[in-house]
């Protein structure tokens, strides 16, 4: 008489889904909030990571638009740069284009009925025709002063000046009091985020400054552009070539420094944001396991009738590993969704692209079946060794 060896039949994949899903849909709220606790963790991970590549990706355009090869060349407080230092700066080899502004002590008002006293910031310089090339600024409203201009009462406000004197658009009926004259208004100037003292700034012609304000005609800031190769070459030059007498009394600077290093601020809360969403994440971890243990409590007796009618310990600690990784799945994708949402948002109030790299979404639910997996593991064990007599008996 032979014997016949009974081999338990295997979980399709398809079955092992379906056991698993039903398991979770027989405890709707529970799931709901475990899944709750790990979305907000992978949310806060991908938007963090969405919102900091949003951020790169803007500061690279900018820096693209603006360039990183201007250079400034500033005289220190209460002095100023020999009248020489803009033809000695265009002098120097590999120094592509060249300009300045110079400050004056002339004041802008909206009218000539406000106090002398509330200047509300607004620096009033004599300016190149050649700026806007040179520094990378643009007008939003009307035009950069022209030769035709240069000699007249014309002014190009800076995007903080004109909110300041309430000026919203340029032509020969915007008037402001500036130097004790009424200057028309010909154009504002966009907000400049690598030149930053140019949006409080009130722009007039070199010879009109000259005539009409007081000013000596001696450059405060002077703007270079050399080539990009010789950028590294000509910045330790800039400094003797604007004031040969006394160096030391200029300032170098290469404004697109000063972004990366806001960038690298940033960078830095994004890292605690990012350490945040991960102890979020870590409790949304602690919220699968907690469901999944409570789960085999509640179902001794499922588990009891499943092992009596033949299901072995693999196919137990299948189904509730399952569980717990189709729990994580559903949080995860869920938390990238709501990331992308928050990234998408927040970009769109600042005027960005939102960016999402793949890599952070495709990470965030990697992350979560992980956690699943891990949180699920020891309810699944534990299942799995319950005898079935004692599942039965103790229900």
């Amino acid at each position: 008489m032979s014997t016949v060896a009974l081999i338990p039949a295997r979980m399709p994949f398809a079955d092992v889904v379906r056991v698993g899903g039903h398991g979770l849909r027989s405890r709707p709220m529970r799931v709901f909030l475990s899944a709750l606790g790990i979305a907000i963790g992978i949310a806060a991970m991908v938007g963090v990571m969405g919102i900091s590549a949003s951020s790169t990706y803007e500061l690279d355009r900018r820096l693209s638009s603006f360039g990183t090869n201007l250079l400034t060349v500033s005289a220190e407080e209460r002095s100023r740069l020999p009248d020489t230092a803009v033809g000695m700066i265009g002098a120097l080899p590999g120094v592509e284009s060249v300009s300045a502004v110079g400050r004056t002590t002339a004041r802008a008002y909206r009218n000539d009925h406000v106090p002398t006293e509330r200047t509300g910031g607004i620096v009033v310089y004599a300016a190149r025709t050649d700026l806007p090339t040179v520094a990378g600024a643009r007008t939003v409203a009307g035009s950069w002063l022209t030769d035709a201009h240069i000699t007249h009462p014309a002014v190009v406000l800076g995007w903080t000046a004109a909110k300041s004197l309430a000026v919203h658009e340029a032509g020969p009926a915007q008037l402001i009091w500036l130097g004790g004259r009424w200057f028309a208004v010909v154009g504002i100037l966009a907000p400049n985020d690598l030149l930053t003292d140019l949006d409080y700034g009130a722009f007039v012609g070199w010879p009109v400054a000259e005539r009409d304000l007081g000013f000596d005609g001696s450059p405060t800031t002077v703007y270079a552009r050399p080539g990009q190769s010789a950028v590294a070459t000509v910045q330790p030059l800039l400094g003797a070539a604007a004031n040969p007498e006394n160096p030391g009394e200029a300032t170098v600077s290469r404004p697109s420094e000063a972004l990366r290093a806001q960038l690298e601020t940033r960078q830095a809360l994004n890292a605690l944001l990012l350490g945040l969403g991960a102890v979020a994440l870590l409790v949304g971890g602690i919220g699968v396991a907690n469901t999944m243990v409570i789960s085999v409590l509640e179902r001794r007796s499922e588990i009891g009738l499943r092992r009596s009618l033949g299901a072995t310990r693999g196919q137990i600690r299948t189904q509730f590993l399952a569980e717990a990784l189709l729990l994580s799945l559903l949080g995860g994708v869920g938390g990238v969704v709501l990331g992308i949402g928050v990234t998408a948002a927040f970009a769109a109030v600042q005027g960005w692209a939102a960016v999402v790299p793949p890599w952070v979404m495709a990470g965030g639910v990697g992350a979560t079946l992980l956690i699943g997996g891990l949180a699920g593991f020891y309810p699944a064990m534990r299942a799995a060794r319950l005898p079935p007599t004692e599942a039965l008996a103790n229900p």
